[in-house]
């Protein structure tokens, strides 16, 4: 496929060949950063690019920041997979993937140099501005599809992303001692947990019971916006960080 780059600060063209049409929307509303998972960045590139790997993405930002175009926005990328957000299951369809090059917990989660954070934001803004993407749809790859995916990971910041302008954001309340919900618990303060979740758009079922899905969820949710401690286990910092990002949604989306 023969495409001109869509964003301004794209640097080489690399064109994939796994992709689609997007189904049943209007354009991508969901900005879904990945990390790459690899040891090698070339070698994670000629996969996304490589027809027996059957997936791809939109955007490949190097750890020397340097920004490939995989695919044009208009069409249909292989790279969320299974997942679902807000009860849509069609990821792919709603979104614009980015995979950043990290080899990822596998590889000892190393940090994300500033070049490629620098790189990954003014990517990032002019995806969001030129497609009027929500903050609130900016999300990890972990946020659509917890417990199978992990990345970008705890180690990627999104409070400095936020500062630049991309992605809904909230200071973590401190972590402290306190009364905390767990596995195993079971009742309405577990139902009212589940249901703030589920608002902010995660797949979870709301049974009053805090089975192995809702940690894996508080986990997801740990892993995006409350970093310091990632361990499933809905403490009070916990629970006030997702209160506090509710409260921060336009009217429109508050219950």
């Amino acid at each position: 496929m023969k495409f001109e780059a869509d964003a301004n600060c794209v640097d080489t063209i690399s064109p994939a060949v796994n992709y689609g049409e997007r189904r049943d929307v209007s354009g991508p509303d969901i900005l879904l950063l990945h990390y790459t998972g690899m040891d090698s960045e070339d070698g994670a590139l000629r996969w996304l690019c490589a027809e027996e790997s059957g997936v791809s993405c939109h955007y490949f930002v190097h750890e020397d920041g340097r920004i490939v175009q995989l695919l044009p926005e208009r069409v249909r990328a292989h790279h969320a997979g299974v997942g679902a957000w807000e009860g849509h299951h069609d990821i792919n369809s709603r979104s614009i993937g980015v995979e950043i090059a990290n080899a990822g917990h596998a590889g000892g989660l190393p940090d994300f140099p500033q070049i490629q954070m620098d790189a990954v934001a003014r990517l990032s803004l002019d995806i969001v501005e030129r497609n009027g993407i929500a903050a609130r749809y900016v999300l990890a790859h972990s946020d659509i599809a917890p417990g199978r995916k992990e990345d970008p990971g705890e180690k990627f910041d999104w409070k400095w992303l936020a500062g630049h302008g991309v992605g809904h954001w909230v200071e973590p309340v401190p972590v402290r001692s306190g009364r905390f919900l767990q596995q195993g618990d079971a009742g309405q303060p577990v139902a009212a947990l589940q249901s703030m979740l589920a608002l902010y758009g995660y797949d979870i079922e709301i049974n009053e019971i805090f089975d192995e899905r809702t940690a894996t969820v508080l986990t997801a949710f740990q892993r995006h916006f409350r970093q310091k401690r990632v361990d499933g286990v809905a403490d009070v910092s916990t629970i006030e960080t997702l209160h506090n990002l509710l409260s921060a949604l336009p009217e429109t989306i508050e219950a």
